[in-house]
């Protein structure tokens, strides 16, 4: 079984002044979060989308879902958690409630703020996690990345050839990733800010499939002005 799940269960603080949570916030007269899930919704492989929200919104998260989508949609609300890993034990926990342990299931991981993901993206996790087991989407770096140790100076600048930017979605084998975030200590996982480092962690491989300059994360309030110029683009929600 094919399974996405948009993750939504942050409130957006780096938003800046919004009143609510930056995935309801309205983009080309929608919720952020609709755009994300229709994308999934209506891949014809994705057979249940799984939207993890605030515990405070989930009323609003299906309330916006049932407006926006069509009567009979197969989008479920569900609670989230505080952090990223606990949103995904939520998601994981839910699939294996609901559709038991089959080896064979597959989840997509997906931001809720990232609305201009595209069937292709889809349908290239899909293939990929099905070969490898577990995949990332990614474009490369165009900047050059300077690390720094301390905050002050620079200590290294690595080949920009070999660095990629990660977007999501994010594609997984359930059982493998359920087994990966129940083997985390405490401090790994004080440090992990997505499922793919899990993965490098644990040296695990973890396949790249091509996402696209404009499958942008709306964190800024600048974001969301520049997804509102994006939508005038012919093409990028293909």
């Amino acid at each position: 079984m094919i399974l996405a799940a948009i993750l939504g269960g942050g409130t957006g603080s780096r938003m800046g002044g919004a009143d609510m949570p930056k995935q309801y916030l309205p983009l080309g007269g929608r919720p952020v979060l609709v755009h994300a899930a229709e994308k999934f919704y209506t891949h014809p492989q994705v057979e249940r989308v799984v939207v993890l929200a605030p515990p405070s919104w989930l009323g609003f998260t299906r309330d916006i879902l049932n407006e926006h989508l069509p009567k009979g949609h197969n989008v479920t609300v569900i609670a989230g958690g505080e952090k990223r890993n606990d949103t995904l034990r939520c998601a994981l926990d839910y699939i294996r409630e609901q559709f038991g342990e089959e080896e064979d299931h597959i989840l997509l991981t997906h931001d809720a703020v990232r609305p201009f993901v595209t069937h292709r993206m889809i349908s290239g996790n899909i293939a990929a996690a099905r070969e490898h087991g577990a995949c990332n989407t990614v474009v490369p770096a165009c900047d050059t990345i300077v690390q720094s140790g301390d905050g002050q100076f620079i200590s290294s600048i690595p080949a920009r050839q070999s660095l990629y930017h990660a977007q999501t979605p994010q594609t997984f084998t359930c059982n493998k990733l359920r087994a990966l975030l129940e083997s985390l200590s405490p401090g790994e996982e004080a440090v992990l800010t997505d499922a793919c480092m899990i993965y490098a962690l644990r040296g695990e491989p973890v396949a790249l499939v091509p996402g696209e300059v404009y499958n942008i994360k709306i964190t800024y309030p600048f974001d969301l002005k520049a997804a509102e110029a994006m939508l005038e683009l012919e093409g990028v929600s293909e």
